[in-house]
C-alpha cells in the first residue's frame, strides 16, 4: 500500500499510524488503494482512534475495513461481474472527460449496488460496501463525441439505458487502484483503472429511455419530464443524460455525473413547482419530519403563495464543516418567481425541492416551504445528494404535525433540533418575512 499527501510537494512523516491500521488486512505494499491525509489534518493526531474530529466514529476505518474486504477480489486486471447497471463521467479535463463502466466482481443480481431510491434505511456501511465493491473503468472521450465516441463510450452508453444488470467483462491496462482520500468531500468510491477492452451481455434497454434515445428530435428537457411522468425512477433517468441520451441530435453531449444529478432534480422540481403555483394554498402550518444517518429534516410548510428555502446546519467535525469549532449553517431561498443563479449549497437544494414539491403536486395545494436540515456527528461520512432526496421523501410520507400559528410550528421544531432556534431564523430570509413582515391583509383583519 503507497501513501501520499494531498499534495505532492510535501510528503508527510506522519502517516505511519495507517499502516499499523492496515497491516492485518490483505492489502499489500502494491495494493489498489492509495491513501493521502492532508499535512494539517486531525486524522494524523487522532489516528482513528481519540475522536477529534468529532464524528462518532472514524469514516476512514469504516473505508478501510471495506476496502481490504474487496481486495481479494480485484487482484487481477480482468473483471467480470454483473454491472447494476452503473456509469461514471467524470468532470476532470473537461471537455475531454474519463468515462467507464463500474462493475463489481460480483456474479449475481447487483442492482441495489446504484439504487440510492432503494437505500434509504440502510447504514453507512452497507452503503461503503456497495460502492467500494464498484471497479471503474476509464476510457477519455470529449463530450462532443456522443455518435462516435468508439466502441468503449458506445458499449459504456449501452449500460446506462439498460434496465436490469447486465454481464459484463472488463480488461483494464493495469489493476485497479483507488485512493482513500482522507477528505470529507469525497464519497466511498471503489478502485480504477484505464480500459483495454470490455465486453458487455445482452442488456435489456428501459423501453422508455429507449425511446426517448432514438427520438433525436426530442428537446432533453421534456425528455427527462416525460420519462418522470411515465414512471422512470430519478436515478434512471439522470444516467441516461449523464450519456448524452437526450436532446436534439445536434446538441447532444456528455454530461458529467455530478452535474447530470443536479440537473435532473433542477429540471423536475422547477416542472412541478410551476404546477405547485397554480393550486390553491394550504390552510395551516404543517411541519415534516425524517431521521436518517444521523441527520435530521424538518420541513415546515406555511399558507402562503409558493417560495422555497433550504437550510443546513453542520455540527464541528461533519463532512462540510470539518475544522470547525462552530456549528456552520448554510442556506439558500428562491421567491415565488424562482431563481436565476446555481444555489451555493449545491446539489441537496434541488433534491430537497423536488421532494416537496412532489407531495404539494399530489396534494394540489402550493405553500411556502423551508427545509431544515441538522447533520450531527453520526453522518460520518458523504453518501451524495440522495440522501437528501430520499430523507425529504420519506418525510413528505409521513402524516405532518399541524398547527394553527406559525410560532407554535416553530415550537415544536424547536424541541426536535440541538441548535437554538434564533440561530435559523437569523440566518432565514423566509423565516424572518414570514414573522415580521407584514400582509395587506394584515390591516384588513
Amino acid at each position: 500500500m503507497s501513501f501520499a499527501t494531498k499534495s505532492s510537494s510535501n510528503v508527510c512523516p506522519s502517516d505511519d499510524w495507517l499502516k499499523d491500521i492496515l497491516k492485518h488486512t490483505p492489502i499489500e505494499d502494491d495494493g489498489p488503494f492509495v491513501a493521502r491525509v492532508s499535512q494539517d489534518s486531525l486524522c494524523i493526531i487522532c489516528k482513528g482512534a481519540r475522536n477529534l474530529c468529532g464524528k462518532t466514529r472514524c469514516p476512514i476505518i469504516v473505508k478501510v475495513h471495506y476496502f481490504s474486504k474487496s481486495v481479494p477480489l480485484l487482484s487481477t486486471q480482468d473483471i467480470a461481474g454483473m454491472s447494476p447497471p452503473s456509469v461514471f463521467i467524470g468532470r476532470v479535463g473537461y471537455p475531454n472527460v474519463y468515462v467507464g463502466p463500474l462493475v463489481p466482481p460480483v456474479r449475481e443480481d447487483t442492482s441495489i449496488y446504484d439504487l440510492p431510491e432503494q437505500w434509504f434505511g440502510k447504514s453507512i456501511d452497507e452503503i461503503v460496501g456497495f460502492r467500494s465493491l464498484l471497479v471503474r473503468g476509464k476510457h477519455r472521450v470529449n463530450v462532443a463525441n456522443v455518435f462516435d465516441g468508439g466502441k468503449i463510450f458506445e458499449a459504456t452508453r449501452e449500460l446506462a439505458l439498460a434496465d436490469n444488470s447486465v454481464d459484463m467483462e472488463l480488461n483494464l491496462t493495469k489493476k485497479p487502484r483507488g485512493s482513500l482520500f482522507l477528505d470529507d468531500d469525497v464519497q466511498p468510491f471503489g478502485p480504477s483503472a484505464p480500459i483495454r477492452d470490455m465486453r458487455v451481455g445482452n442488456a435489456r434497454y428501459e423501453r422508455h429511455i429507449e425511446k426517448a434515445y432514438y427520438d433525436t428530435d426530442l428537446k432533453s428537457t421534456n425528455a427527462v419530464l416525460e420519462l418522470y411522468d411515465k414512471g422512470v425512477i430519478v436515478t434512471k433517468i439522470q444516467k441516461a443524460f449523464s450519456v448524452g441520451a437526450f436532446g436534439l441530435e445536434k446538441n447532444r453531449r456528455l454530461v458529467p455525473t455530478r452535474w447530470s444529478i443536479t440537473a435532473v432534480d433542477d429540471i423536475l422540481s422547477k416542472s412541478l413547482r410551476e404546477q405547485v403555483k397554480t393550486f390553491p394554498e394550504i390552510n395551516e402550518y404543517r411541519v415534516y419530519e425524517s431521521v436518517y444517518l444521523d441527520n435530521v429534516f424538518e420541513i415546515l410548510m406555511i399558507p402562503d403563495k409558493y417560495s422555497y428555502e433550504s437550510m443546513e446546519a453542520w455540527y464541528p467535525g461533519t463532512v462540510w464543516n470539518p475544522a470547525g469549532k462552530n456549528v456552520a449553517i448554510f442556506s439558500d431561498w428562491e421567491g415565488n418567481n424562482g431563481r436565476t443563479t446555481y444555489a451555493s449549497i449545491g446539489g441537496c437544494y434541488y433534491s430537497a425541492r423536488l421532494a416537496t414539491c412532489e407531495l404539494l403536486v399530489k396534494e394540489r395545494r402550493q405553500a411556502t416551504v423551508v427545509v431544515l436540515r441538522e447533520a450531527r456527528p453520526g453522518y460520518i461520512m458523504p453518501v451524495g445528494v440522495w440522501q437528501v432526496r430520499e430523507n425529504v421523501r420519506n418525510a413528505m410520507r409521513q402524516k405532518p404535525f399541524l398547527f394553527k400559528t406559525l410560532p407554535e410550528a416553530l415550537q415544536h421544531v424547536s424541541t426536535r433540533f440541538e441548535i437554538p432556534l434564533g440561530r435559523w431564523i437569523r440566518q432565514s430570509e423566509l423565516l424572518k418575512r414570514a414573522l415580521y413582515q407584514k400582509k395587506m391583509s394584515d390591516f384588513f383583519s
